[in-house]
């Protein structure tokens, strides 16, 4: 397969680690050398591109590779009020587009089993739910991506709760989403549902940025000769 990394720092080079340890090929880098200077025939000679760039560049870039006919697996969070433009471009231009605000495969199993518990808390209103990630001091986004979509699945199954707050201090029916920003943490999420007499707490806690370069391949991999929008339960088989 041959690779487009759009975004070249630490996850980018994670990624082009796995990429060629699995036998493809990087045919083009990215970074903030040649952001505004590579073609679109550079582009073009790839497969499939990777973007994990910035919030400013993210949207952009998966705009470029749709008018390539380069299909984009998309990494990079803190741009997502404009998905729904990304989206409506992709499945009026037949291209292919797959996001997710985190490719590491116990992530998304920590996902499902945020849902599910978020749904069997619907019969015990006495406990109240709030969250807390903690990422290293290089993230550019808070809270997380990934946060987000813990906070939407609890949304979506939760029926007391109907949105998220950035911060500590909720109203009934939000939920709160503390962010701390320490070292070099890859990424921790906690959600604690808590009661007069107890306490009830699911975390995940990410070892290193190998699990979330390794889902975004694997993404690449997969994506190419398809059509549509996809995500890590189409990969998965959630």
């Amino acid at each position: 397969m041959k690779i487009a990394l759009l975004g070249y720092g630490k996850m980018g080079k994670t990624i082009e680690g796995i990429a060629l340890s699995r036998g493809n090929e990087i045919v083009l880098k990215v970074d903030e050398h040649n952001a505004g200077t590579y073609s679109d025939a550079e582009l073009m000679q790839a497969d499939v591109a990777i973007e994990f760039s910035t919030p400013e560049s993210a949207y952009g870039n998966i705009m470029r590779c749709f008018r390539c006919h380069v299909p984009v697996v998309a990494g990079t969070t803190g741009w997502l009020a404009k998905m729904d433009e990304v989206k409506k471009e992709c499945l009026e231009n037949n291209q292919a587009f797959f996001y997710a605000s985190n490719f590491s495969i116990g992530v998304n199993i920590f996902f499902r089993l945020n849902e599910n518990l978020a749904k069997m808390m619907n019969g015990y209103g006495e406990y109240d739910v709030r969250m807390e990630e903690i990422h290293h001091i290089h993230k550019l986004d808070s809270p997380s991506g990934t946060a987000i979509t813990l906070a939407n699945g609890i949304i979506a199954n939760l029926e007391r709760k109907s949105k998220w707050i950035d911060g500590t201090q909720a109203k009934p029916g939000e939920i709160p989403i503390g962010s701390k920003r320490e070292g070099e943490v890859p990424g921790t999420h906690i959600i604690t549902y808590q009661s007069a007499v107890d306490t009830i707490t699911i975390s995940h806690e990410a070892h290193n940025r190998q699990g979330f370069a390794l889902g975004a391949v694997v993404a690449s991999e997969w994506l190419p000769g398809k059509k549509g929008i996809f995500g890590m339960n189409d990969l998965l088989g959630f």
